[in-house]
C-alpha cells in the first residue's frame, strides 16, 4: 500500500488545541504504506514526509506507517495564522484526531522530533521516539544553530537548479551537508536530496525556523505523566542538536531512555538508516 492522502481538517478551539492556534481549516498531505499497528511519522524543518524514505519502506514491512508533511511543507499548505511549535503541534493532534488514531506511535526527527515529545508532554499519542530534537538548546547553543542554519538556507536557495548535480557527487555533499552528516560523502543523492530541497522550496522553512530560534524552549513531562514509553535517540556526532543538549532532554523527561548512535549526524535516518528502523520497531507498540 502506497499512497498521498490529502485531509481535510478543522482545527478547534477546544480544550485539546493549544491558545496559540487560530481557528482554520487546511488540508494535510499525508502517506500511508503497509499494514499493521500504525506508526505516525513527524519530519524536521524544510523536509516532507520523504526525509523519511531511507527507511520508510523497512519500517513498512512491520507497520502501517503513516507520514504527514506539516503545514507549509511538501505538499501541505502552510498556516494561516501563527506558526509555532505550539501550532504545528496542533496541527498533527488534530490529524491523529482526525483520523482516529488515538494512542498512535509516534516517531519525530529535528522539529519532528521535538513535537512528538510536546504531544507526549501533552498525553496525546502512545510510544515516542525522537530523534535529535530540537528545543533543548543553551541560549548560546540555538543563537549558533540559527547563525549557521540560516546562512546554509540562502545557499541552497541561491543553487537550487543545481542541488541534483551538487549533490551527486561525494565532494558537493560534503561542502553541503557537514553540519548535517557525520559521512556525508557516503550517502547517496536519492537520500538527501528531499530534505536539502525542501529546505530551499518549503514556504515555511523561515517561519518554522524563527520558531525554533525566537520562541521557549521545549517543556518537560514530569515522570508518569507521558502516555507511553519515551525513548530518545542522539547522534554522537550531531553538529545542529549537538549531544551534550541529551542531558537537558533527559532530564526534562525523566522516563526516556536514551539512545545514542555512533558516528551518526543529525539524520539518524541518513547516517544509521538500519539502526534507526530496529530502534524505532524495538520501542513501539
Amino acid at each position: 500500500m502506497d499512497e498521498c492522502v490529502p485531509l481535510r481538517i478543522g482545527l478547534r478551539g477546544d480544550a485539546q488545541i493549544s491558545a496559540w492556534a487560530s481557528v482554520q481549516e487546511m488540508t494535510l498531505n499525508h502517506a500511508r504504506r503497509g499494514s499493521g499497528r500504525p506508526l505516525l511519522l513527524v519530519h524536521g524543518l524544510g523536509a516532507g514526509w520523504r526525509s523519511w524514505s531511507p527507511i520508510i519502506d523497512e519500517l513498512a514491512e512491520s507497520r502501517e506507517v503513516i507520514a504527514v508533511d506539516l503545514p507549509g511543507f511538501g505538499e501541505s499548505p502552510p498556516l494561516t495564522g501563527e506558526v509555532s511549535i505550539a501550532t504545528l503541534t496542533d496541527s498533527v493532534a488534530e490529524f491523529i484526531r482526525e483520523q482516529g488514531l488515538d494512542g498512535v506511535s509516534t516517531v519525530g526527527q529535528s522539529m519532528g522530533g521535538r513535537m512528538v515529545l510536546e504531544l507526549a508532554r501533552r498525553g496525546v499519542g502512545g510510544d515516542t521516539v525522537a530523534l535529535d530534537p530540537g528545543g533543548f538548546w543553551s541560549d548560546r547553543e540555538v543563537a549558533v544553530f540559527g547563525a549557521t542554519l540560516r546562512p546554509s538556507i540562502a545557499l541552497v536557495r541561491a543553487l537550487r537548479g543545481t542541488l541534483p548535480a551538487l549533490l551527486g557527487n561525494p565532494v558537493g555533499r560534503t561542502l553541503l551537508l557537514a553540519q548535517l552528516s557525520a559521512r556525508p560523502w557516503a550517502l547517496s543523492r536519492e537520500t538527501v536530496l528531499p530534505d536539502v530541497r525542501g529546505l530551499a522550496e518549503s514556504p515555511s522553512t523561515g517561519a518554522a525556523l524563527d520558531a525554533l530560534t525566537k520562541g521557549p524552549k521545549q517543556q518537560g513531562a514530569p515522570a508518569g505523566t507521558v502516555p507511553g514509553r519515551v525513548t530518545i535517540g542522539w547522534g554522537r556526532r550531531d553538529l545542529v542538536t549537538v549531544p551534550r543538549q541529551a542531558a537537558r532532554a533527559t532530564e526534562l523527561f525523566p522516563d526516556a531512555v536514551l539512545h545514542w548512535f555512533e558516528r551518526c549526524g543529525h539524520f539518524p535516518q541518513w547516517d544509521a538508516p538500519h539502526e534507526a528502523t530496529r530502534l524505532i520497531l524495538d520501542r513501539t507498540s
